[in-house]
């Protein structure tokens, strides 16, 4: 498959999650933007993320490792496009190996309709001190594995807010 720009999304292709937070945008933005605090949440609940690293800039990168409960890590690599803080990020994601280079999905046991790149929207809005973070991730085949990513996602989500509403120190934030 082609890279992002040269795929047609439409809509029905597009994974769309929204949730309210209780932290301040910029609080969310940061959680999503800085490594040791991305390491805390971005991983579903049976896994962990032991490795972050981000270059936040447009046209800088974003690795990460997500480890299951068996040991098998899945990589991923994205670039930036956008970066309005504390509004909006957009990226590439695609899967890759340990060293940042792009491999097949099938690599991970996607499908062949799996792409290869799909682009990655999450917008943080102010809502009277709470932040509406809405994701869009596009193209993403209908069926099952986009009902696996959906389920990733929300899961991910679900350790964002109780991260968010953890204690923490000004250090940690």
């Amino acid at each position: 498959m082609g890279k992002v720009s040269d795929i047609s999304k439409p809509a029905s292709a597009t994974l769309v999650i929204s949730r309210m937070l209780d932290a301040p945008p910029q609080e969310v933005f940061g959680a999503w933007t800085q490594p040791d605090r991305l390491r805390q949440w971005l991983s579903p609940k049976a896994f962990t993320c032991p490795f972050c690293e981000i270059d936040l800039r447009p046209g800088g990168t974003v690795r990460v490792c997500m480890r299951s409960v068996e040991g098998k890590d899945y990589w991923s690599r994205g670039e930036y496009l956008e970066i309005v803080e504390p509004e909006r990020l957009v990226y590439t994601d695609s899967f890759a190996d340990a060293d940042g280079n792009t491999v097949s999905p099938q690599t991970y046991g996607m499908g062949a309709e799996w792409p290869v790149e799909a682009l990655v929207t999450v917008t943080f809005a102010n809502e009277e001190g709470r932040t509406r973070l809405t994701l869009e991730h596009s193209p993403l085949p209908a069926g099952e594995q986009r009902d696996m990513c959906r389920q990733g996602w929300n899961e991910c989500l679900d350790k964002l807010a109780a991260y968010l509403a953890a204690p923490q120190t000004e250090a940690e934030r």
